[in-house]
């Protein structure tokens, strides 16, 4: 081998082995590192550890993990950090990110440079502008609270709630949760009555866990797991539906030949475009610390399911409006739009939210843990009959906290939790309680057993004590509350502030007895057997869709509240107003500007679908479905002059058939535009609302009706819109 061969297969050697490490940190890159990934966009504990002053970091920790009040001189120093951390990952601007009563997130981006001097700038952010922002209050739903004029409102730094860095097409943003409320005071958000409720349930809470010797415990926080459901429908097919940009909904739409008969779609396989949208959501939510757990394939077709880890319920539900933005924002990446309405196609299942509810000392005490034998477990049976008693009380109060316009089609519908609040315990408490009410005293639990499948190879399973129960609103579910009534579009905010508050009223009553007992063991099972009697009617094991339910319930004095407006009455009773004026979550006024709010909200919302259904019939569906009868027409007439003995009798019977159903949209369509017109010249609030839920939203249903049929006659290629078939199975 003469030496320049050799020296070239010297080169060729080094070249392929070049070749063969990049093609192995290529793919190495390929492979995500969660554990690296997880946070980095957050300005969490261990960023503040690490860029806070030792006596800063501690007063701040402090601050959230205790609930002190926040040292003001220590405001600067933690912006400066802050803004130097966000910069060097290529912040430019900052706003404060909050939740109005508008159910979506708010913000005003403004840059960190000051006021330039000799042509530069120079990049600040003080501990001022880290605290406190002002938005324009007048400009968002207040209910009465701020008029026109009024229009200062305040912004207010939530420390406990880790400031992020949102990716976008804007660039890269510091994004810092905050509480808003109004020149007087008063909230204006969904955060800051959380946050008031947070410290209701915490402070009496203790006081159970003291009763039973508890010392160690310092603080009780609501730990939340929000199930997130949506759909997702090509993004051409969407933009070819006006109801679905307009109101997040198909106000027309007959059903295709299959829905979710075959129950195939639920925990299917993951089609390979909708795998590929769920790895950018997770990569998107773990940067920003959300703990997004478990992705799926729900029961209606198009449909999924996104759940997370369990977490402290002010960042739980920061975080899931983090997750609703990012499943919308990344579906667009993917030419597809994410539908999170709650009933978005008529005929097969809606979405909901389920909202798993716990309470945890910082000890690590779960206070709804029953143990292995709960009969025994007198901390348990007590906080348990006190959340029974809670739910019973105020079962008008939670079924309010989830009611929306989206939800009155889903709830009560055999799909989702019926509008009746009950519990479900499941027979192994159910016995217990059985047991105290019927005898005075419990003596033993249920075991859950062995199952054995009967296969040799499979191992045996433990077997639970008790089953699960789809059907009920209120489940419990071995160490949590899963409240199944949230619609899918709407914040956890509310049902988690009801939840919170109505449970320290309940606790505050039985610690107000208990804590002057002589005799503590005897007053403490005394006081659960009582209450658990007083309160047993809302406990309900069965099937919550059938109609004996119904019946049963009725029987039991249960409400059974059936609609969004029947439901916003119960945030304004004596009852209600002293519950929340008692813990300080809610001031008469801010209830009744909350009530305002949606009674406004249920109004508007109809009011646009209505207009939106007189838009689309009268200037996409009656066309068509004219130009559909005229072709038929000349049809009738060409075979007829081309053969008079010829048979024309299918295309006379379409012809007649479908000319009487465009009579009938005719008619309904004018009743629509009448009653539509009549709602909105009314008084708003309590009345208005009830003429568009009495009034324009039957005269929907009645034009919906004979388009429906039309679409099942009329020529595909002359309809003006994607079918149910187009957009749930052609994604």
């Amino acid at each position: 081998m003469t030496r320049e061969n050799c020296d070239l297969r010297i080169w060729e050697t080094i070249l392929e082995k070049e070749d063969k490490k990049e093609r192995m940190d290529n793919s190495m890159s390929d492979v995500l590192n969660v554990s690296e990934m997880f946070g980095k966009n957050v300005f969490n504990d261990a960023v503040m550890r690490d860029r806070l002053p030792k006596s800063v970091y501690k007063k701040l920790k402090k601050t959230i993990e205790d609930g002190a009040e926040l040292d003001p001189s220590i405001a600067d120093v933690v912006a400066h950090a802050m803004k130097d951390w966000a910069i060097e990952r290529g912040a430019t601007h900052y706003t404060h990110w909050f939740q109005p009563l508008t159910g979506v997130t708010a913000e005003k981006h403004d840059s960190f440079i000051s006021a330039p001097s000799d042509g530069k700038v120079i990049m600040e952010f003080s501990g001022k502008e880290l605290i406190k922002g002002e938005p324009d209050a007048s400009s968002f739903p207040s209910g009465g609270l701020r008029a026109t004029f009024e229009a200062r409102g305040y912004t207010v730094w939530d420390c406990t709630s880790p400031a992020f860095l949102r990716e976008d097409a804007i660039g890269v943003t510091l994004c810092i949760p905050t509480s808003f409320c109004s020149y007087k005071g008063e909230a204006l958000d969904k955060k800051t009555p959380l946050l008031r409720s947070m410290q209701a349930v915490n402070e009496q809470a203790l006081r159970i866990l003291r009763l039973f010797g508890n010392t160690t415990a310092k603080r009780v926080a609501p730990s939340v797991g929000a199930e997130q459901e949506y759909f997702l429908v090509d993004r051409e097919k969407y933009l070819q539906r006006k109801d679905l940009i307009y109101t997040g909904r198909t106000l027309f739409g007959a059903m295709p030949p299959k829905g979710q008969e075959l129950e195939d779609h639920y925990f299917g396989a993951i089609r390979e475009r909708i795998g590929s949208y769920m790895n950018d959501v997770n990569k998107e939510l773990w940067k920003l610390g959300v703990p997004a757990k478990t992705q799926h394939n729900e029961v209606a077709p198009a449909q999924h399911e996104l759940a997370p880890i369990y977490e402290g319920v002010n960042q739980a539900v920061d975080h899931n409006q983090i997750v609703m933005e990012t499943l919308k924002k990344v579906a667009g990446r993917h030419g597809m739009a994410c539908l999170l309405h709650e009933k978005p196609f008529a005929g097969v299942n809606g979405s909901g939210k389920h909202d798993n509810w716990s309470l945890t000392a910082d000890d690590g005490t779960n206070l709804l843990n029953p143990g292995d034998t709960p009969h025994e477990n007198i901390q348990f049976l007590l906080v348990l009959a006190c959340i029974i008693k809670a739910v019973d009380i105020h079962a008008d109060l939670l079924r309010e906290s989830a009611s929306d316009v989206g939800n009155d089609h889903r709830l009560g519908a055999n799909e989702a939790p019926p509008a009746i609040i009950s519990i479900f315990l499941g027979e192994q408490l159910e016995d217990v309680i059985d047991q105290l009410c019927s005898t005075g005293e419990a003596t033993h639990s249920k075991q859950g057993g062995t199952l054995k499948t009967g296969v040799d190879i499979l191992p045996d399973l433990d077997k639970d004590a008790t089953d699960r129960n789809r059907t009920s609103p209120f489940a419990f579910t071995g160490n949590k509350f899963e409240f199944r009534m949230v619609g899918s579009s709407d914040s956890i905010a509310s049902p988690n502030t009801v939840l919170n508050t109505i449970v320290a009223e309940a606790f505050k009553e039985a610690a107000d007895i208990l804590e002057k007992a002589d005799d503590f063991d005897m007053a403490v099972h005394d006081f659960i057997k009582k209450t658990l009697a007083a309160h047993k009617r809302i406990i309900f094991n069965g099937n919550g869709y059938s109609d004996e339910w119904v019946a049963e319930a009725e029987r039991r004095g249960l409400p059974n509240i059936r609609s969004m407006v029947d439901a916003i009455p119960a945030l304004t009773t004596d009852k209600a107003v002293k519950l929340f004026e008692a813990f300080g979550v809610f001031t008469k006024a801010e209830l009744e500007s909350r009530s305002e709010v949606e009674y406004e909200n249920y109004s508007k919302a109809i009011n646009i679908e209505a207009r939106t259904m007189y838009d689309m019939a009268s200037k996409s569906i009656i066309p068509a479905v004219i130009k559909y009868t005229t072709q038929l027409a000349a049809s009738i007439g060409a075979v007829k002059g081309v053969c008079q003995e010829a048979d024309v009798s299918t295309q006379t019977e379409l012809l007649i058939e479908t000319s009487e159903l465009l009579t009938g949209i005719k008619t309904a369509l004018a009743h629509l535009l009448e009653v539509t017109e009549k709602a909105a010249a009314a008084e708003g609030g309590k009345g208005q609302a009830v003429i568009y839920h009495s009034q324009v939203v039957p005269a929907m249903e009645a034009l919906r009706a004979p388009v429906d049929q039309l679409e099942m006659i009329v020529d595909k290629e002359l309809w003006p819109m994607p079918s149910y078939g187009d957009l749930i199975f052609e994604v």
